[in-house]
């Protein structure tokens, strides 16, 4: 889908295909130096990681096995409720591995610095985390993130796996959505 057919739902672009394509190019030679010769295991968060991870993992130049889990503190809204719950569990081991959680954008934190402590209980050797997105004026918890796309405003953004109302996921660029889409809610989208 290209911007024009997007009906003014979209703001402006933050970043098109190719400066997203660029940085997770730099992001995956990273991952790759720094997990030379160890196990790996991505963990892609649903929905919204599907496409960062399928593009993020073919930049990665070391052996490294994808698994998959579902967690919601959202429901409908755009705001976080604070509980999480596991809706998609992984069907991997964790113990003694390396984990690296990739994500689509960290908002509030919340429910990232559950899941690293989850995984960390589970007995994983070390879980880090990569994300596309972050938002560093909307955080409420002190998450360290190890490898970032790109920092941005605390807007209500959409594409490339990011959803309002699970439209806009399949978009190949990530754009700020116009408020008369979302309005009244509030501009998180974590």
């Amino acid at each position: 889908m290209q911007l024009q057919d997007t009906r003014n739902a979209i703001e402006k672009v933050l970043y098109t295909k190719d400066e997203i394509a660029a940085r997770l190019g730099e992001m995956g030679a990273d991952i790759s130096r720094d997990y030379d010769g160890k196990d790996l295991l991505l963990v892609g968060v649903l929905k919204g990681a599907i496409m960062v991870m399928a593009d993020l993992s073919r930049e990665i130049s070391v052996p490294a096995k994808m698994d998959w889990m579902a967690v919601s503190s959202y429901g409908a809204s755009t705001k976080s409720s604070g509980v999480v719950r596991i809706l998609k569990d992984l069907g991997e081991d964790v113990q003694g591995r390396n984990v690296l959680i990739v994500e689509d954008i960290i908002d509030s934190g919340l429910t990232l610095a559950w899941l690293k402590e989850n995984l960390e209980a589970r007995g994983a050797a070390s879980v880090k985390i990569a994300t596309a997105l972050r938002k560093p004026d909307a955080l409420k918890v002190d998450v360290d993130v190890d490898y970032v796309g790109f920092d941005i405003p605390n807007e209500f953004v959409v594409g490339y796996g990011l959803d309002y109302a699970e439209d806009y996921r399949h978009l190949d660029f990530i754009g700020v959505l116009a408020p008369h889409v979302y309005a009244p809610e509030s501009v998180n989208n974590d």
